[in-house]
């Protein structure tokens, strides 16, 4: 049965992301958002993209640059003064990772182009058990967001923000991505390394410990492979 609606989804080639197409692919046709913003993994997480809107056969792709965070800095993965961190999974505290607001400018990006393609929805992979560190990956951040869209857009314009795994473990959003056949050898979730997973940022932590607590083995390779169990 032919899908009515499109939805925009921001797919940074990580497997929160994938995991969220994977969703949206079940109702919507797809309009596929990358963005570029001068991150150390810059090319990899783009070829991942590519290769996720090539899986499910996106209807549109576009690749926006946000040059703009190299520039404000302020964060390891856009500064390389500072150092990606090693992965401390009890930190309560905001890590060097931090893009401070990315996430707001993603949204108002894809939200611009969901008008423009008049899409009915946008989705992103925010997820909470990631909030203790990332601010704007809070519930709350969305739903205020979601004023902030309803009240900013064209009248006759309706699209809702949906964030379909934000209260997921890591380990539930490994097994809902096998579940819906989600290409997770295709993705690219490291910080700091391009050609082999480092397997110690906060990143490589996160992704590892959902895999090991899912009991399933993660197919892309790494440099080491703590156990964070």
């Amino acid at each position: 049965m032919a899908k009515e609606k499109l939805a925009v989804v921001a797919v940074s080639g990580g497997m929160d992301s994938c995991v969220t197409a994977a969703i949206a692919n079940q109702e919507y046709r797809l309009a596929l958002v990358h963005i570029n913003y001068g991150q150390r993994t810059e090319k990899r997480e783009l070829k991942a993209f590519n290769d996720i809107a090539d899986f499910y056969g996106a209807e549109k792709k576009i690749v926006i640059d946000f040059s703009h965070f190299a520039k404000i800095g302020g964060s390891s993965l856009t500064d390389s003064n500072i150092e990606v961190t090693k992965a401390d999974l009890d930190n309560k505290e905001i890590p060097t990772s931090y893009v401070p607001f990315r996430n707001s400018n993603i949204l108002s990006a894809c939200v611009s182009y969901a008008e423009v393609v008049n899409a009915s929805a946008v989705f992103i992979g925010a997820v909470y058990e990631d909030a203790s560190g990332y601010p704007d990956c809070r519930p709350e951040f969305y739903s205020a967001f979601q004023q902030i869209v309803n009240i900013g857009t064209k009248p006759e314009t309706n699209i809702k923000i949906e964030t379909p795994i934000i209260h997921l473990t890591k380990s539930e959003i490994v097994k809902k991505g096998v579940e819906l056949g989600a290409p997770l050898h295709l993705t690219w979730s490291c910080y700091q390394s391009e050609d082999e997973a480092c397997g110690v940022c906060d990143s490589c932590a996160f992704r590892l410990r959902g895999f090991q607590q899912a009991g399933i083995e993660d197919p892309i390779s790494y440099k080491v492979k703590p156990n964070y169990r």
